[in-house]
């Protein structure tokens, strides 16, 4: 699977994505099989962000590819394929992080942060990093939360959050800077 890289110019995802709704047209059954070939990885990890099991990772996943099914007849091909895909794995992960009555949950890969907490000159350990972090995205506001996910272990452009929740650019860097200043308060406050 090929994911757009940085330097690759912003054309390319809407050219591939073009060509997969024209065959979709054609021949939906074989096209549709590319589509989740092409995004199942994508989408996978950024439910899996959130939802803390293989097995419910699984099953939300598979009710995100069964409503692009049948959506796809209605994709207004303003945005790309991926931000319309994220959008729908974004809703069904709410819905069942609700029905489940969990919290929403980033899960972290503590090794990324090891280095740079610490107590009393003592390294923490990963759990002991997964709560600090956990803790300090807990205390901001849900706006804050979701951009500050999305942007940072997401690792979307803050165009295509814009874009999928509906809000400007501008509004979107202003709470992502928030969100890392306060979070950054919280851990050097340790």
């Amino acid at each position: 699977m090929k994911i757009v890289g940085k330097d690759n110019s912003e054309e390319q995802p809407v050219l591939v994505d073009k060509a997969l709704l024209d065959e979709y047209k054609i021949n939906p059954a074989s096209a549709f099989e590319k589509i989740v070939k092409k995004y199942q990885e994508r989408i996978y990890w950024q439910i899996r962000k959130l939802v803390k099991n293989h097995d419910d990772t699984e099953d939300v996943m598979q009710n995100v590819f069964i409503k692009a099914w049948k959506g796809l007849d209605n994709f207004r091909e303003e945005a790309n394929l991926y931000t319309w895909l994220y959008r729908i794995a974004f809703n069904e992960t709410h819905t069942f992080l609700s029905k489940n009555s969990k919290m929403t949950k980033v899960d972290l890969d503590p090794p990324l942060f090891e280095n740079q907490l610490a107590t009393d000159g003592k390294e923490m350990s990963g759990e002991a990093i997964e709560k600090v972090l956990l803790d300090a995205l807990n205390t901001l506001p849900e706006k804050q939360r979701l951009v500050f996910e999305l942007k940072y272990f997401q690792e979307l452009k803050f165009k295509e959050i814009s874009e999928m929740l509906g809000t400007s650019v501008g509004g979107l860097k202003a709470s992502y800077h928030l969100a890392a200043k306060k979070i950054e308060e919280i851990i050097k406050s340790l």
